[in-house]
């Protein structure tokens, strides 16, 4: 009796596992689809090539001094040249510096700009993985799932319904 109990609840089991459908959302492409991710877009590329107009007017700058010192250079006297390769290597110094606190400010404006889409996304998530019968849902880029039986991308009908739910500016 036992053996036949134990045998029917291990068939029950394995066929509820069978119909366990699994969602995929491209968290990705929805932040680039909606109208407030094309708007963060928009003003990420602003701040973007501000930021590299100044690092190109630098660049500028250490080019000319180069071509300066390669004019100069052989009238030079060997302080007066030595103090204007430390002059140009610090410029060149400065400018990574630069680059890289601009690339630091342009992540950080990123990150603080889709917290609040990603905060708004999350339930509208849920409820279209519950309107579509979804056990898990997860995001493309970062599932460890390589295959599942049964499975659907949701990520049109969560563009659609973040779009309507905040219609953005």
């Amino acid at each position: 009796m036992k053996l036949v109990l134990g045998l029917m609840l291990l068939t029950f089991s394995f066929s509820s596992f069978a119909e366990v459908l699994v969602g995929l959302v491209d968290i990705q492409k929805i932040i680039t689809t909606i109208k407030e991710g094309k708007n963060v877009q928009k003003a990420l590329e602003k701040s973007f090539n501000d930021k590299k107009a100044m690092l190109k007017k630098d660049e500028d700058k250490i080019k000319k001094a180069q071509e300066d010192y390669k004019k100069q250079s052989m009238v030079l006297a060997e302080a007066a040249r030595a103090n204007k390769e430390r002059e140009m290597q610090e410029m060149m110094m400065k400018l990574q510096n630069k680059t890289m606190e601009y690339q630091r400010e342009i992540q950080k404006m990123e990150q603080d700009m889709k917290k609040p889409i990603l905060d708004k996304l999350r339930p509208i998530i849920d409820e279209v993985s519950k309107a579509n019968k979804v056990a898990m849902t997860f995001e493309l880029s970062a599932a460890p799932i390589v295959y599942a039986e049964s499975k659907t991308d949701l990520t049109d009908e969560v563009i659609k319904a973040y779009d309507k739910k905040h219609p953005g500016k």
